[in-house]
This record gives structure tokens, C-alpha cells and sequence, in this order.
């Protein structure tokens, strides 16, 4: 397996089904996202479209690799911030400002308090990622994207001032807003990122000067600073990979002409020496077809942030244990399989069930590969509930947390039915 040139754009990432999926033909991740190689790379796709006044729904790609921030003394700052779609904004207009972006700089050593890069390696090896992130608290809580650390297996944050590097783990993610917490392992007496105070937060407004700040090429050391102005607040963006596909809806965004680069994900927005949002996706601003962050760089970018007061909202409740809709805590309960394109069996071959999900893979090492699943096997039941595609089976055991016990039933390629009870393991993550 070969490291992707930074200089080249990644593949795209892919979504596991129902967090079935261990590692998948391909290893991909987010757009813009740095070093991402396993079985090949996707060369970069560009997707037309014209933003929507009405709506103010933009298409937008996301920024590559790496988390935001957060973290003065006051903590996680209660969720106060900006606007998330105020008519004051302006859903769909830039509000008239027409200021353009600087090229990147080195960042100052001030710029750089509470910045870490954020290293992962995807599906047990198949790839590895590079972003960005910000120091919530001296003990080691960072804040980052979610589209950071998804499909990561191993996390290494490394602090910027003074190069130390970490071991980190997911405390929770966030996929619908994009947001994610990590916990360094033995971190301690951190100095975290400075975070706007929610009276400056509230003071960000259309021609405001902003720098953002990150991880710009994925290639650590001093981060690269960006300067340039916020066009508008409360912007809906729709958020794609290389290919246009995997689109995410993310609202309340700023708006900002500024060179968001490929590795800049997660990295702070900074406005009056403070943080005041989380670098998250870039388009190219002068035409309707929009690009990745690092092929449109220099050339008139327009990058989105998620507002700090949200992020802060986000990561509050995921430090606190919530469990919701959109917030998953830890880690993923894990089968270990790959499943085929199609998710059903088909019913191919004497004693094939017409009904099942077609397992294409089996990881190494895996809870499947102890149970004596092989590729070609019809998974049909999960504790005596039928599975009749790919579907069922992430729904069966989307309700299950890493060490729970399920009995999984099989068809093999022969037509015989066996079943066995199968210990989760904790799967990359959401």
C-alpha cells in the first residue's frame, strides 16, 4: 500500500451500511482529505450546480481532514453562537460583501495555541487520513469533524507548539452536523485553543475579518493561515466528496473568502484573536461547478465553518453520554464483513436463500472470521430475526454496543445452515 501524494486529491469516502462494514474494496475518505490510499485513489470529480438564493443551499465540498476547536478556561461555553440560518444573515446572498482571500501564510505562534494535526488509519490499514483539530481541555479533549476520524481505526493528534504526539480515541461523533469529540491518552496540563466569548461570537457579522487556520496539505509542523472576511452567516450547504456523492445537508454555516485547503477540516476560524468557528468544507466562489478545497487554492475560495457556539452545543451533550438520532458514543458495535454491491443473495445456486445478506469479505481477526463466516455466505438472522438484505442486518445490529453477544445465521456457499453466537467487537469509527 502506497501513500497518496498530498499534492493529488483523495478518494472519495464511502458510508458503511449500518456499521456492518469493516473495510470495503477501496479505502476512501471525505474530499480534500490527505493521504488517503488503499487499492487506488479516485481522481477529483467536480460537480455543476448554481447556489440557490432562495434557500441558500449551496453545493459545497468538504474540506479534508481534521478537527476544531474550542477550549478557553470558561470550557465548553454553553452552545451560544451564531445566527444557524437568521434572516439577519441572509439565507442565500453573500450580504454584498465582495472582499477576496489572501494566499495562506505560516500561522503565528499565537494562531497555533490549542491546534493539533489529526493522523488516522482507516479500516485496520487500508488507508490513512490527515486533518486538523483544537484542544477543549488540559486534559486532552479535542474538538474536530466529524468526516475527520470517520472510518478510522487508529488516531494519532499531535499538539502543534510542541510536538507531542498522542494516542486518541473517539468519545463520540456526530455525522448529521459533522462534529466530533476525541480523548488523548495521558494528556495532561494542555493549553487549550481560545475560544471566542459568546458576546464576540454574536458580533461576527457579514465583512468581519477572519484567518483560518490548519493542517494545509497534510503535512504538520507550523500550520498555514489563511486571512479573509465572513460573506455571510447562517448558510445551508450541501456537503459532498470527490464524486458528488455521499451528500450531507449542513446548516447555520459561515460563509467565509477564505483558502480553505485540502487538511484545513477541523481547524480553527479565528475572528479578533479568538475561535469563532470549525473549518469544515471549501468551494471554488467565482463559478457555479465547485471543487475541493486543494484544487481550487488561491484561485477565489469560498469556505464554510461550522460556528463555534454549535460545535460547543454538540460536543457538551456528547461529553455528557447523550445518545440520540444523530450522536453516537464511542465506538460502533462491529461484525466484520463486507457485504456485496447488491446487499442481497439473490438466491444464485442450489440451496442459496432467495433472501439474505451476500457477504463479499470477511476481516481478518474479526468477530465474523471466528464464527466461520466466508466470503459468499448468506447471512440470514440475526437472534432468530430474519435478515432479508444488507439493510436488515445494519439494522439488527445498529442497537448493539461492542462486547454484546448476538447468535448470527448462515447460509454457506453449499447450501448449508449454520449459526453461531459472536462476540462485537468496536468498529472503526461512525
Amino acid at each position: 500500500m502506497n501513500e497518496q501524494d498530498p499534492t493529488q486529491p483523495p478518494a472519495p469516502r464511502r458510508h458503511r451500511r449500518g456499521r456492518v462494514l469493516a473495510a470495503a474494496a477501496a479505502a476512501v475518505t471525505l474530499a480534500g482529505g490527505i493521504g488517503v490510499v488503499a487499492l487506488g485513489s479516485a481522481s477529483a470529480a467536480t460537480v455543476t450546480g448554481s447556489a440557490v438564493a432562495v434557500t441558500g443551499e449551496i453545493p459545497a465540498r468538504y474540506g479534508s481532514g481534521y478537527g476544531g476547536g474550542f477550549g478557553s478556561g470558561s470550557g465548553f461555553g454553553g452552545g451560544a453562537g451564531f445566527g444557524g440560518g437568521s434572516a439577519s444573515a441572509g439565507s442565500g446572498a453573500d450580504g454584498g460583501v465582495t472582499s477576496g482571500s489572501s494566499a495562506a501564510r505560516q500561522a503565528t505562534a499565537q494562531e497555533s495555541v490549542g491546534v493539533v494535526d489529526v493522523t488516522t488509519v482507516l479500516d485496520y490499514g487500508e488507508g490513512r487520513a490527515a486533518g486538523t483539530g483544537i484542544v477543549l481541555t488540559g486534559d486532552g479533549e479535542i474538538l474536530t469533524n466529524n468526516h475527520v476520524v470517520q472510518d478510522s481505526t487508529s488516531i494519532t493528534v499531535t499538539l502543534v507548539s510542541t510536538g507531542a504526539s498522542y494516542t486518541a480515541t473517539v468519545v463520540g461523533t456526530d455525522a448529521t452536523d459533522d462534529v466530533a469529540v476525541l480523548q488523548l491518552k495521558d494528556a495532561s496540563g494542555l493549553t487549550p485553543a481560545v475560544l471566542a466569548s459568546p458576546s464576540a461570537q454574536a458580533g461576527v457579522t457579514a465583512g468581519t475579518a477572519v484567518t483560518a487556520v490548519g493542517n494545509a496539505g497534510g503535512t504538520g509542523g507550523t500550520p498555514s493561515a489563511a486571512d479573509g472576511t465572513v460573506l455571510a452567516l447562517g448558510q445551508t450547504i450541501t456537503a459532498g466528496d470527490e464524486t458528488g456523492g455521499n451528500s450531507e445537508r449542513l446548516d447555520g454555516m459561515i460563509e467565509v473568502a477564505a483558502d480553505i485547503e485540502a487538511g484545513d477540516s477541523g481547524g480553527p476560524l479565528y475572528a479578533g484573536g479568538a475561535v469563532v468557528g470549525i473549518d469544515t468544507a471549501a468551494s471554488a466562489s467565482s463559478t457555479p461547478t465547485f471543487h475541493t478545497a486543494s484544487t481550487s487554492a488561491n484561485t477565489g475560495t469560498t469556505g464554510y465553518a461550522i460556528p463555534i457556539g454549535t460545535a460547543l452545543d454538540i460536543a457538551q451533550r456528547i461529553v455528557a453520554g447523550e445518545r440520540s438520532d444523530t450522536i453516537q458514543q464511542g465506538y460502533p458495535a462491529f461484525l466484520g464483513v463486507e457485504l456485496s454491491s447488491s446487499g442481497t443473495s439473490g438466491g444464485a445456486g442450489a440451496g442459496i436463500p432467495a433472501a439474505g445478506a451476500t457477504i463479499s469479505g470477511v476481516v481478518d481477526g474479526s468477530p465474523a472470521a471466528s464464527a466461520g463466516l466466508a466470503a459468499g455466505d448468506v447471512v440470514t438472522a440475526v437472534d432468530g430475526t430474519t435478515v432479508g438484505n444488507a439493510d436488515d442486518l445494519g439494522a439488527a445490529l445498529t442497537s448493539h454496543s461492542p462486547g454484546d453477544q448476538v447468535r448470527i445465521t448462515w447460509t454457506d456457499q453449499a447450501g448449508a445452515t449454520h449459526s453461531a453466537t459472536v462476540t462485537l467487537a468496536a468498529g472503526p469509527a461512525a
